[in-house]
């Protein structure tokens, strides 16, 4: 999972001040062309000028439904959790502490980045059909999902890195609905996804009048996958996040047939955090000393990246065929951050 902008902004996302009580705020998504070998658009809806953060929730973006086979190679992350969560199609992924899964629709990918750590992202494409010089090849399968990134709180965002796949995640069924517990716990039920801040991420599908429990001490937000909800009386379509404060005990929702939406919240974070292509971290420096040990270790033979900060991710060496190399850093821009505070 990586930002591919080649002239990424840097972000400026400040402690969360006491919450917003609840609310209804739609902030609009934006569509960024990621180019690159992915040559794909994405709607991200995290973070904004005015919503950096919704609890530890630093990053997201929503992909297809398109047939654009995922061609990632080798890229780092420093201070975040990666959560890749398909809605359709499979991601084949390795990463530099020895990982190589596919990940499914129903399925979770947790990769806690820590002090450093590398990965690629493939979509598993359909075996190729005939004989002799006339292969045939199937038209490429559905690629739709989730990419977002949790920011790791200063006590746990230099810790070893490390990565887990979780394929039995609970289920709440409630009157209206039923909710995929990706993290955190929602309406009784845990998942064993490994955080290291109060959050929670929930994949809910519903119709008619929805009673949903929420902590008061948490701030949420609603993306709509498909379908339409009201909320206080508000239409949700798909795209906004929709932004509902802290405060709630609950949320009464109004769903069309077979919505189906996100749920995600957490304590406010109490952190500065700076965000800058694929790193979080707290000062313009730290970001700068991350980007120049990547950009170094791309120079070292395998044995050597592989002892380094970001390590080396197997099957990507020069013998790997288009599969060969890594992604490098683009410039960091000549300016000093200016704070941003939420609207």
């Amino acid at each position: 999972m990586t930002n591919l902008d080649t002239s990424p902004a840097q972000e400026v996302c400040p402690a969360a001040h006491e919450g917003q009580g609840p609310c209804v705020q739609l902030w609009p998504e934006r569509e960024v062309p990621l180019g690159g070998v992915r040559a794909m658009n994405v709607l991200r809806t995290l973070p904004q000028r005015g919503l950096p953060t919704v609890g530890a929730w630093c990053f997201l973006d929503s992909f297809g439904p398109d047939r654009v086979a995922m061609s990632v190679l080798p890229h780092p992350h420093c201070g975040l959790q990666t959560v890749t969560w398909p809605l359709e199609g499979a991601v084949r992924h390795r990463d530099s502490v020895g990982s190589d899964v596919v990940v499914r629709p129903g399925e979770l990918n947790i990769m806690t980045a820590g002090h450093g750590i590398s990965h690629s992202e493939f979509s598993v494409l359909p075996a190729t059909t005939g004989t002799g010089s006339s292969p045939v090849v199937e038209e490429l399968p559905v690629s739709r999902g989730l990419q977002l990134w949790v920011a790791l709180p200063d006590e746990h965002r230099h810790r070893a890195p490390s990565f887990e796949q979780v394929r039995d995640l609970p289920v709440a069924v409630g009157e209206g609905f039923t909710a995929t517990v990706m993290v955190g716990e929602f309406a009784g039920h845990r998942s064993p996804a490994t955080m290291f801040s109060p959050i929670v991420g929930v994949d809910i599908t519903g119709t008619g009048s929805l009673d949903l429990p929420l902590r008061p001490d948490f701030e949420h937000a609603v993306l709509v996958l498909d379908g339409h909800l009201v909320i206080d009386g508000q239409d949700i379509e798909a795209g906004p996040l929709a932004y509902l404060g802290a405060g709630r005990t609950s949320l009464a929702v109004e769903a069309k047939p077979d919505t189906r939406f996100m749920l995600l919240g957490g304590e406010p974070f109490g952190e500065d955090l700076l965000m800058w292509w694929n790193f979080v971290g707290r000062t313009h420096e730290e970001v700068e000393k991350a980007r120049e040990e990547w950009e170094a270790e791309g120079l070292l033979d395998d044995a050597a990246a592989a002892a380094s900060r970001f390590g080396f991710v197997q099957g990507h060496g020069p013998d790997a065929g288009p599969e060969a190399g890594r992604i490098p850093a683009p410039p960091l821009p000549g300016v000093k951050l200016r704070p941003r505070t939420r609207g």
